[in-house]
């Protein structure tokens, strides 16, 4: 059970992440923030790519990186689009929300996996998976109510929302990875592992670098200062390792994606207890009822799912 290890090793990373994502951008423009952890992201895998390509260190080793063409590099391009995308969204609406009210919807995309799984690939979804549904949209319904007290309006907020759209396009990340790395003979194309991470991150850096220098620097005189912060380093390095146990676990025989997406979710536990312990936030008590009961949903499917 090697594989179910590293996924609650990456769950814990991940809610370092989301803590130290929120740090990163208290009072700080969003897109300098998101250009550094690319960046740093990319300035960690590259020696790996470079040490592939032109030695034999690394060959049959969890670091190696395989080579390729277009013909898998262009996959990789889309999976960028889409994790960029994710973020964007994301990192603008944990900067101008609670982190115990971003990291619970954010728990919800095992969900919106599954509905996707029902709508794209016509998949029935079995009793224990409904309950987990079920359960899921109760949390957000009362995640609302709590919502309100701390003057947050979940129908009209664009923040709301953008963490919602983030949640959405994780969810279809989630389901891409599956695509990518499953072996043809499984309906996937069979990519390796450490390739999707290393490249993927490099074509994210030059993503948020045009949008820098197109979108963010004409107007930053006008805009939020940005202002360096070191836990900036902090969000790509937990980002990194919690991203490389994820693909290393469904890389390993018997790991199911299903088990392993659910587990990462658990990331929540952790970027709750950040917020409540060192961002100080508000109407704890009612927030960890609708964390419970994402927690619980998470394992109705996860029993569904095995």
């Amino acid at each position: 059970m090697a594989w179910l290890i590293l996924a609650f090793m990456s769950a814990a990373l991940l809610g370092c992440y989301d803590s130290f994502k929120k740090e990163a951008l208290k009072g700080n423009a969003v897109l300098p923030v998101l250009f550094l952890n690319t960046l740093f992201s990319s300035l960690i895998f590259l020696p790996f790519i470079v040490l592939s390509a032109t030695t034999d260190t690394l060959d049959g080793s969890m670091f190696q990186v395989a080579s390729g063409g277009w013909e898998q590099h262009k996959y990789i391009v889309l999976k960028a689009l889409i994790v960029l995308s994710s973020w964007v969204l994301g990192y603008f609406g944990m900067k101008h929300l609670p982190l115990t009210i971003v990291g619970p919807i954010n728990a919800t995309r095992p969900v919106m996996v599954l509905v996707g799984a029902l709508l794209v690939f016509g998949e029935r979804l079995n009793l224990w998976q409904w309950a987990g549904v079920l359960l899921a949209v109760m949390s957000f319904l009362m995640l609302s109510h709590s919502g309100k007290k701390e003057g947050i309006d979940f129908k009209r907020d664009h923040w709301i929302w953008m963490i919602v759209g983030a949640a959405a396009l994780g969810a279809v990340s989630g389901l891409y990875d599956k695509y990518l790395m499953a072996s043809p003979a499984d309906g996937g194309i069979g990519l390796d592992r450490m390739m999707v991470q290393s490249w993927y991150n490099i074509y994210q850096c030059f993503m948020m670098l045009a949008m820098l220098l197109l979108l963010w620097w004409p107007k930053h005189k006008e805009t939020t200062p940005f202002h360096w912060q070191w836990s900036i380093i902090g969000v790509s390095i937990f980002l990194s390792t919690a991203d490389f146990l994820y693909f290393y676990s469904l890389s390993l025989p018997d790991a199911m994606i299903s088990i392993v997406s659910m587990i990462r979710r658990g990331s929540v536990v952790v970027s709750f207890l950040f917020g409540a312990m060192f961002f100080h936030e508000k109407n704890l008590k009612a927030k960890a009822v609708d964390l419970a009961l994402v927690l619980l949903g998470m394992v109705f499917l996860a029993i569904g799912s095995a």
